[in-house]
């Protein structure tokens, strides 16, 4: 007996600019007709494979490849295996990626690029967190640089430049927003800097990504009140976090217990 198909999807947009939707699906047996979107179409493959044609060419999405779908140009997708493929799937608006990469995008829809590859899985990781708007937009921004790169045309990379003055102000700036937050937009229209500059001057200056900063910052704030006797949900509230489960997952990725636990062991 055949195989039924299975259409398994999931969809949300999150609070990242840019970002119009995140799609994640799991299809066997079906094959999409053709199509255009007007967004970016940024595709990673985790299981199985892909078959599409662009332009009028056959491409393909093994699972080491990060495809790039430019906006308003046809293309379809089937299965290459028989087990279908599952994906993750990000739309990115035209503030990300501008028209004159439709182009380039067109001719190399697929990049082999494992360490462009690893990020834009972070990034899927990110975005299906609440109250990880900050780390998103970082990873974000890094991501669509790497691609700018990438379809850039040769003879035109840029070449990072450190800035420790900048960084020193962007971490003065995370101090006096602990609680608040900042999102990267405002972080970068206050230092006057581009937001993929200014996430690469902190993160080379401390070693350590400003979303990762301030996530310490709160985890520290949160240790403190839990010694006093609050309790998770309060201290989760009063620190930053967007819920008791945000304050748990990363209490207990820098503390190694999660805060209930630590709250009883005073």
């Amino acid at each position: 007996m055949a195989a039924q198909p299975a259409r398994t999807v999931s969809a949300w947009q999150p609070a990242v600019p840019g970002v119009t939707e995140v799609f994640h699906a799991h299809f066997t047996g079906y094959s999409y007709p053709m199509h255009v979107h007007e967004a970016w179409t940024l595709l990673i493959v985790d299981d199985g494979a892909v078959r599409y044609d662009l332009d009028r060419h056959e491409h393909g999405t093994p699972h080491d490849t990060v495809s790039l779908l430019p906006p308003h140009v046809p293309h379809n997708g089937s299965p290459a295996t028989p087990h279908g493929f599952r994906k993750r799937v990000l739309y990115l608006d035209g503030t990300r990626l501008g028209e004159d990469l439709i182009g380039p995008a067109v001719d190399s829809p697929d990049l082999r690029d494992p360490v462009l590859r690893l990020r834009v899985g972070q990034l899927h990781t990110a975005l299906g967190h609440p109250g990880d708007e900050l780390e998103a937009d970082s990873r974000l921004t890094l991501v669509a640089e790497r691609l700018r790169t990438h379809l850039r045309p040769r003879g035109v990379a840029e070449v990072p430049r450190r800035d420790p003055a900048l960084a020193r102000r962007l971490r003065e700036l995370l101090d006096e927003r602990v609680v608040e937050g900042i999102v990267l937009a405002e972080a970068a229209r206050l230092m006057r800097a581009h937001p993929a500059h200014l996430v690469r001057s902190f993160s080379s200056a401390y070693g350590i990504a400003p979303h990762q900063y301030l996530t310490s910052l709160r985890v520290g704030r949160a240790r403190r009140l839990l010694l006093e006797g609050r309790s998770p949900g309060e201290v989760a509230a009063e620190t930053g976090f967007y819920d008791q489960s945000h304050l748990t997952r990363h209490f207990r990725k820098l503390v190694g217990v999660p805060p209930g636990r630590y709250r009883e062991a005073r």
